[in-house]
């Protein structure tokens, strides 16, 4: 083999090292697939499930929510709804439902994409449980998607609290997210929550990993 062809190889092999080290850099987080689900105050726990009910842990969440037993079912315009929707605990100030935009198609709803907490002007809605029914005038959001971090996740990724950066899924469908909000507190551990919709846009399934861009 000649001088010239050793060279035009090695720099071959060289570039596509290169390649692969440099796709393999930046920040790794863990991606949470998070389905449909309903946040109540007591007291639409109690129009739902009835007087004096309290909700019951079925799993443990982070930042000390937990997955609760207790399902109900979300009724949207021309009476189209979706059954078995999980409702997450503990209750909060105010009740909220946040669903993908393929669900708000099908409950014929107009749901923003909103951070979780900020429903003013949202979407009206209605839930039905076993023991009664109620109608949320506004409360329905797609949730924005984000990012869950502690305060040393941040600093080593680089980023703080309310910081919006993008993602990129470097699978079969080379996905990249934008506008992802990054949420810091001692309670988080890390991880990127998707809606169903996403996941299934990018072919991405829970416990999978996303590169963070800055």
């Amino acid at each position: 083999m000649q001088t010239r062809e050793i060279e035009m190889i090695t720099r071959a092999v060289l570039a596509a090292l290169e390649k692969e080290q440099s796709g393999s850099k930046g920040y790794l987080v863990p991606v949470g697939v998070s389905a449909r689900h309903v946040h109540l105050t007591q007291e639409h726990v109690e129009v739902l499930f009835g007087e004096g009910y309290h909700l019951t842990k079925k799993k443990e969440l982070m930042g000390g929510q937990f997955a609760s037993n207790e399902l109900v079912t979300l009724v949207g315009l021309k009476l189209r709804a979706i059954e078995n929707v999980r409702v997450l605990g503990p209750v909060r100030k105010a009740s909220q439902v946040e669903i993908s935009a393929t669900d708000a198609i099908k409950l014929g709803i107009k749901a923003p994409v909103r951070e979780s907490g900020n429903i003013a002007g949202s979407a009206p809605i209605a839930l039905v449980g076993p023991k009664g029914a109620l109608y949320l005038k506004e409360g329905c959001i797609v949730a924005m998607r984000h990012i869950h971090m502690s305060p040393e996740d941040a600093r080593q990724a680089g980023v703080h609290d309310g910081d919006i950066v993008s993602v990129r899924a470097d699978n079969e469908r080379g996905t990249v997210f934008n506008q992802v909000k990054i949420r810091v507190s001692d309670t988080f551990t890390l991880e990127m929550h998707i809606d169903t919709d996403e996941a299934n846009a990018g072919q991405i399934k829970t416990g999978d990993s996303v590169i963070l861009i800055k």
